[in-house]
């Protein structure tokens, strides 16, 4: 059970970045100025990059946070492009929980480690299970807040499915509270976005949280 719960069910839709972030009208850095980037944050924190130790930390850094943030190359809405319509006629909820995620937060760049509970009710068409992992990917390995990714990994869903409902729910230890700051560890907090039906029906959410074991108690069945 957590000790901090948030809903985020009645957020409004966040713009939807796909591909690269295009906030910024600057081209992207160059591996070698990323590297030395690297160099000057060593330098402050009161190192030696030309230590041994450290000598080829700029390097690792750069290729770590190519892997850290692949999700700005991947256009989400490609990853649920391809679906199955030969189904037998299920029109009944389709769940993939526990699905682990690592995020990075968009205010003090350290990780944000959770597991995200993903559930849809199809309308004729239904997309390989994989493919809700790795919609969950595309927007954890970015800059983040929870909230926002909640928002984004549902309407997502709801648009390119169209399903009859969707409901989404992550629960993640965020390390700028638990490492920093309050220095609080141990702390869960939990956000949801419902959806179509799994908003309207209350029988319909209370199967969801049934199934993937009610991490937010009465919050979000109230909702």
């Amino acid at each position: 059970m957590t000790d901090a719960t948030r809903t985020a069910s009645h957020a409004k839709p966040a713009p939807q970045e796909t591909g690269a972030a295009k906030s910024s009208a600057e081209p992207r850095p160059t591996r070698e100025e990323a590297e030395a980037a690297v160099r000057v944050l060593l330098r402050w924190a009161g190192d030696d990059p030309t230590r041994e130790g450290l000598v080829d930390t700029p390097a690792r850094v750069a290729r770590a946070f190519e892997e850290f943030f692949a999700g700005y190359a991947t256009d989400p809405r490609e990853i649920l492009a391809r679906t199955f319509a030969e189904v037998d006629g299920y029109d009944e909820m389709i769940v993939l929980k526990d699905i682990r995620f690592e995020s990075y937060c968009e205010h003090h760049m350290v990780p944000i480690i959770g597991r995200a509970h993903v559930a849809y009710l199809p309308d004729r068409r239904v997309v390989g299970i994989s493919k809700l992992a790795r919609l969950v990917d595309a927007f954890a390995k970015r800059l983040q807040i929870q909230e926002k990714m909640t928002v984004q990994i549902a309407d997502t869903l709801n648009e390119v499915l169209q399903p009859r409902g969707v409901g989404v729910i992550l629960e993640a230890a965020h390390q700028c509270m638990s490492t920093r700051g309050v220095h609080k560890a141990g702390v869960e907090m939990v956000t949801s976005r419902m959806l179509g039906t799994f908003r309207t029906d209350p029988s319909t959410r209370r199967e969801f949280l049934s199934i993937v074991g009610n991490p937010v108690g009465t919050s979000i069945a109230n909702t």
